[in-house]
């Protein structure tokens, strides 16, 4: 086999979350294939550190050889397609998904949940999706595929992402307000949040509907941040795409955000306790 000198003596590169996605969607394509990582390399006269670096985005290459190893792993038009259009696009630290309903299926988010060491997320008037019951998320979405690809994400980072990723949860109390599918599914959510407030690596916390407004609480927004020396990551959901970014200054601007909600947010006892005290007005709603 014809040895790449270059992949084996260059230092890998600093991964973006960019070419992450990239290498995660190659790799899922070779698995789908049921081809080795050992039999591919070999069969594109292409060393194993080559290839092995690629598919976890600390190495670039030509859109042609993206192309050949699609072909060669037998891709079908809209995956080659798809991941062509995210070969070719430039790395400017932003890139926005399309999506249907809501981002749950996209590879860029998660791949780079499961591998966060911490999440933090907001959303201003429901319940942040990582923290969602099956039935709340139904009667909000009324999507069922939609449902299981939100409660899988909840599972994979439970049983496949980092055992040491750690989870802040912004709350705000209009979402406890909100009516969403009824009195019994508002107290099976408010009865998960405050068990939530118990479990290890969860931290659920109640931004009350006193706090002073200020632009921080109008939009919703999630920090990724990873092992070093990969670079935290920031997402935006809109209606139709999710917007992706690791600039450093942009996501500077996302982690002061979080800062000023954690000086707004009740302390995780007291977020219980309000959480628990819906529960029980649910209750009595629900009869």
């Amino acid at each position: 086999m014809e040895t790449d000198e270059k992949s084996t003596t260059a230092p890998s590169r600093l991964s973006t979350a960019h070419s992450r996605e990239l290498g995660e969607e190659l790799r899922r394509i070779r698995h789908r294939a049921r081809l080795s990582s050992g039999f591919v390399a070999e069969a594109l006269g292409w060393s194993l550190g080559k290839l092995s670096k690629l598919e976890t985005g600390s190495r670039g290459t030509s859109p042609w050889e993206i192309g050949s190893l699609i072909g060669r792993l037998g891709a079908d038009k809209p995956t080659r397609d798809r991941i062509l259009a995210i070969a070719t696009e430039p790395d400017t630290g932003s890139f926005l998904r399309p999506h249907g309903d809501a981002p749950d299926t996209l590879v860029a988010l998660s791949l780079h949940e499961r591998a966060a060491r911490s999440i933090t997320a907001y959303e201003p008037l429901t319940i942040p999706s990582l923290a969602q019951t099956e039935d709340y998320a139904r009667a909000l979405t009324g999507d069922g595929e939609l449902v299981r690809a939100r409660i899988a994400r909840q599972d994979g980072l439970r049983g496949f992402g980092h055992p040491d990723t750690v989870l802040y949860l912004y709350v705000h109390e209009a979402a406890l307000r909100s009516l969403v599918g009824g009195p019994a599914v508002m107290r099976d959510q408010m009865l998960r949040l405050t068990l939530m407030c118990g479990w290890t690596r969860f931290t659920p916390r109640l931004v009350p509907a006193s706090a002073r407004f200020a632009p921080a609480l109008a939009r919703p927004v999630a920090v990724l941040t990873f092992a070093a020396p990969a670079r935290p990551l920031a997402y935006v959901e809109t209606d139709t795409v999710t917007v992706f970014q690791d600039d450093p200054d942009a996501v500077a601007r996302y982690e002061a955000k979080m800062r000023h909600l954690d000086s707004l947010a009740l302390s995780p006892t007291r977020s219980r306790e309000v959480f628990a005290r819906w529960a029980d007005v649910y209750d009595r709603e629900a009869g």
